[in-house]
């Protein structure tokens, strides 16, 4: 009696999809982390450990998608709930393929980072933060005791006859490659920056007044 009243109980419920869901909303909300992330995470040497990293999440998410697709010959059998590991997974691709996750990403660096990033640019204006690093003259070591605005907490300064350029990077890579946050003098040109003399920028993106997302 209780051996049919169990087999009564599991024909009733049907097989579980719960394991396979949990996967792929794991597997596809860590796809999308380091989707997002990616551009922050460019400087050397996490740049670097992108190269494997990146591959092997595409590797993985990829599986997911062929996976959860092997689970929808279930349906017929076990419900339409089969098909919601598939449809995450889709989702997750389609979001990858056309939301602009790079530019959130730096839109929530830039907004939650302002009032920092201005606070230390006034500083240099004033004078109370100059170049400390005895290899490079344009460079500002904030430490470690400061707000983490910066990669490294490094920031580049440039002193023109229009005022100062401060550069907050967001990324820095191998062969002097660099993008981030610059703040200029008022009515000057972010292209007359000094990393920009030889090359112009690849990117100038305006973000405020007197602010600007750069890269060479």
């Amino acid at each position: 009696m209780t051996e049919a009243l169990s087999q009564t109980t599991t024909d009733a419920t049907g097989p579980s999809v719960r394991a396979a869901l949990v996967a792929a909303i794991a597997i596809s909300a860590f796809t999308l982390t380091i989707a997002i992330f990616e551009l922050s995470m460019a400087d050397w040497p996490s740049g670097f450990v992108l190269l494997v990293i990146v591959p092997l999440v595409a590797l993985l998410f990829f599986g997911c998608i062929v996976w959860s697709a092997t689970l929808l010959v279930k349906i017929r059998t076990g419900g339409t709930k089969f098909a919601l590991p598939f449809l995450i997974c889709a989702l997750t691709l389609a979001i990858l393929a056309y939301a602009p996750l790079h530019q959130i990403a730096l839109q929530q660096n830039f907004y939650w980072h302002r009032n920092n990033r201005e606070r230390i640019v006034a500083r240099v204006e004033a004078g109370e933060l100059k170049p400390n690093v005895s290899y490079n003259k344009s460079l500002i070591a904030l430490g470690d005791r400061g707000p983490n605005v910066s990669v490294g907490n490094d920031i580049v300064v440039d002193e023109t006859d229009q005022g100062t350029y401060v550069l907050f990077l967001t990324s820095r890579g191998l062969k002097h490659y660099f993008t981030g946050f610059l703040h200029m003098p008022p009515g000057s040109d972010p292209k007359n920056f000094f990393e920009f003399k030889h090359k112009p920028p690849t990117q100038l993106v305006r973000y405020g007044e007197r602010w600007y997302f750069v890269a060479n």
